[in-house]
């Protein structure tokens, strides 16, 4: 059952406490990636072998399979898959940067360039849950942004193949090229490149521990976008929600593993016992009852606040990937949340809308990064270049400026190259 914790009756740490992955997987990632580095394709199929039971003739996902899979698909989640592809490309075109041009001193032009990686990889999970809107949400803004090649890698199942919703995605994504492979593994081949892997630029996307571990332990040859912990959801709601509602959504992040935390923060004692007998009531219905069941035990939580602004005061502090605000008037609370991936505003907003439909991103910071970092984004599949020229008129007038900055550093060389052009006069 979940706990009920009162803030006059407990203290900051319990009430702060965070789920913390206890497996350490770093050796054995490291020993992949150095197999995945020497022998390339060859350490793939082994893995894949070995791990997803899979004995594969190719890597490469097929346009015979793709076409396979888009008859095995549903016709109405084409089209739902397309809409939600819409809502998503509609919400990241309006986060393209322009280059910019000063040029408003005689003699000086500087300025800035925006430029898209040329390569980027997705991982894609696979293993207990297909997610084709992992597909939609991190492989759109790389298009927008003017990625050339978007490279997606995932796990087949044990009879070689991919799942089909997930090809159905990767094809209204326009993805380049899909590869069956996962795991540590798959980072490492994106990361270094194989026969049938490109090397790329950036690598996105959700994975397990072996997946974050190698994210992390590759970064540097390539960029990543964050290294994902459990999923998270917190909910602010006052006593006037709905209870089934509010466990509802709880457990719409409770199912996704057993790490998962779950945290209402209301100021209603009484919906904080009506949501844990809602919870009661509604878990045994789920299909993933019993990973939701572990969440909901080990990780989930509620905290009753003496007002909204506290409960809010509360939110900020664990800073979650998703923040649901179930209030009548939730704009009038929105400038005073500084710290979430995402925020879900009314009583009419679960956070699946976020993950699926409504166009915002889903690929978010977890374990309290939402502090200092943002969701997945256009700006994550470009970098900035930054130029400057001078005529020799504009840097006489600064040239001993320059020397007298360069000289208090210690740097006569650079001192030198300031004014040398102005000795030759």
């Amino acid at each position: 059952m979940i706990k009920i914790l009162d803030v006059n009756e407990v203290s900051n740490d319990e009430i702060f406490a965070r789920t913390v992955p206890t497996v350490n997987v770093e050796a054995i990632v490291r020993d992949i990636i150095e197999n995945v580095k020497k022998n390339k394709d060859k350490a793939l199929f082994e893995y894949t072998a070995k791990f997803d039971k899979a004995e594969l003739s190719s890597l490469i996902v097929t346009k015979e399979e793709i076409d396979e899979a888009l008859t095995l698909v549903e016709p109405k989640f084409i089209e739902i898959l397309k809409s939600a592809a819409k809502n998503i490309t509609k919400f990241h075109e309006r986060q393209v940067r322009n280059s910019f041009i000063i040029n408003d001193e005689e003699g000086i032009v500087i300025g800035q360039k925006v430029i898209p990686v040329d390569k980027a990889g997705l991982y894609v999970p696979g293993g207990t849950a297909a997610y084709p809107s992992t597909v939609l949400m991190d492989s759109i803004p790389a298009k927008i942004a003017g990625v050339k090649e978007v490279v997606m890698v995932t796990p087949p199942g044990k009879d070689g193949k991919v799942n089909p919703v997930i090809l159905a995605a990767a094809y209204v994504a326009g993805i380049d090229k899909i590869v069956k492979v996962g795991g540590a593994q798959a980072i490492a081949a994106l990361a270094y490149g194989t026969e049938s892997v490109p090397k790329v630029d950036k690598i996105v996307g959700p994975g397990n521990a072996f997946v974050a571990e190698a994210k992390k332990q590759v970064f540097g040859q390539v960029s990543i976008d964050m290294i994902a912990g459990p999923s998270e959801i917190l909910v602010v709601a006052d006593g006037k929600s709905n209870p089934k509602y509010v466990a509802a959504d709880l457990l719409s992040q409770a199912e996704h593993d057993k790490m998962a935390s779950a945290v209402l923060v209301t100021d209603s004692m009484e919906l904080a016992k009506a949501v844990s007998a809602e919870l009661e009531r509604q878990i045994p219905l789920l299909d993933r009852a019993e990973i939701a069941r572990v969440s909901i035990d080990n990780n989930g939580k509620i905290i009753v606040a003496d007002d909204l602004m506290k409960a809010i005061d509360i939110a900020n502090e664990i800073a979650p990937e998703h923040l649901e605000l179930c209030v009548d008037n939730p704009f009038d609370y929105l400038d005073s949340i500084r710290h979430a991936g995402s925020i879900f505003m009314g009583r009419n907003c679960p956070e699946a809308l976020g993950d699926y439909f409504a166009g915002p991103n889903h690929t978010l910071p977890t374990s309290g990064s939402a502090k200092f970092s943002s969701p997945l984004s256009v700006d994550d599949f470009v970098k900035k270049t930054q130029y400057t020229y001078y005529t020799k008129g504009a840097l006489a007038k600064v040239a001993y400026d320059i020397a007298e900055f360069a000289t208090k550093e210690g740097l006569t060389g650079h001192a030198k190259s300031a004014v040398i052009r102005l000795e030759d006069e």
